[in-house]
């Protein structure tokens, strides 16, 4: 199987990683760290034991891979608008196009492209960030999910999940990948959220009794969502999320870094989309809307009054 990287930076060129060092064929697209990699190679620091790439397929443009058999997007829900000019140069007629983006709605846009018989999803549960070009660092956690848009799952998405068992990563297929989306974003909604509003660290998130308690009132709300979307998630799930959030080493999450470094961040998809979802069926979720409300307004005063990005 010959896949081609979207978007590689500490998720995708993680797991991108993951499969090159156990021999399968990965082309990375690249822009921050095209230059970097090609001259050094790509360096993995990650709690389950460093190591290093010394040649990588990566390129600047996606005309230069071509077709490939699965495109894994890693992309920022924020850079959508460029699917066509980034995915389009790597479709063939048999290839399946993965996103495994943050937050709802990238699916249906890759299948009004693409069709939906082509796409799947991703759902990664890791802690990574980048450091210098060419840098991951992977720091806890690194269990993958996958599912088949619309339908059930079938021997591609099997041979994938295969594949990524045999690169040291977990992973398990998801036989309903709306419920699984709903169900990280019991996670991503409060903690991304909150953790972006605040300038926090997840764990001063859960060491504080106010947020802790305000995390779970928006858990509450997405559980909620999600069932007047026809998707039940019970309280055990949301325990359990509380449990391993408990567990995790200081964590800046990516809206977090994207608020800090001036980037912008997933507040639609993560937040907006769910919030809009949940409405439609009249409920209130005041605590989503306040959140939303507020990331929102960052990102807007940011966009009228740009302030110099973070090295």
């Amino acid at each position: 199987m010959r896949i081609a990287v979207v978007g590689a930076g500490a998720m995708a060129g993680l797991y991108g990683a993951f499969l090159a060092r156990a021999g399968y064929d990965v082309h990375f697209l690249m822009r921050r760290d095209y230059d970097a990699v090609r001259s050094s190679g790509l360096a993995v620091q990650s709690w389950q034991g460093d190591f290093h790439l010394d040649r990588v397929n990566c390129y600047r443009r996606p005309e230069e891979i071509g077709a490939v058999d699965l495109v894994f997007i890693g992309l920022k829900a924020t850079a959508n608008a460029h699917y066509q000019e980034l995915v389009a140069p790597l479709v063939g007629p048999a290839t399946r196009v993965l996103t495994a983006q943050n937050g709802l709605g990238n699916e249906e846009r890759l299948a009004e492209l693409f069709g939906a018989e082509r796409i799947a999803g991703g759902l990664a549960f890791l802690c990574s960030n980048r450091a210098t070009p060419g840098v991951i660092h992977h720091l806890d956690y690194g269990f993958f999910q996958t599912g088949n848009f619309q339908r059930p799952p079938d021997d591609t998405l099997r041979t994938f999940a295969a594949m990524m068992q045999d690169a040291g990563v977990e992973c398990t297929i998801a036989d309903d990948l709306a419920l699984a989306r709903w169900k990280k974003l019991i996670w991503n909604v409060p903690f991304n959220g909150l953790s972006a509003l605040l300038d926090l660290t997840v764990d001063k998130i859960m060491a504080n009794p106010d947020l802790h308690g305000r995390a779970w009132r928006l858990m509450k709300e997405v559980q909620a969502a999600a069932g007047a979307d026809g998707l039940h998630i019970d309280d055990a799930f949301l325990d359990h999320m509380m449990d391993l959030t408990v567990k995790m080493k200081p964590y800046y999450t990516s809206m977090h870094l994207d608020r800090r470094s001036g980037n912008p961040m997933e507040t639609e998809a993560i937040i907006g989309e769910p919030l809009r979802r949940g409405r439609r069926h009249a409920l209130p979720l005041p605590e989503m809307h306040s959140l939303y409300a507020a990331l929102r307004q960052i990102d807007e005063d940011r966009r009228s009054s740009p302030v110099p990005r973070r090295s």
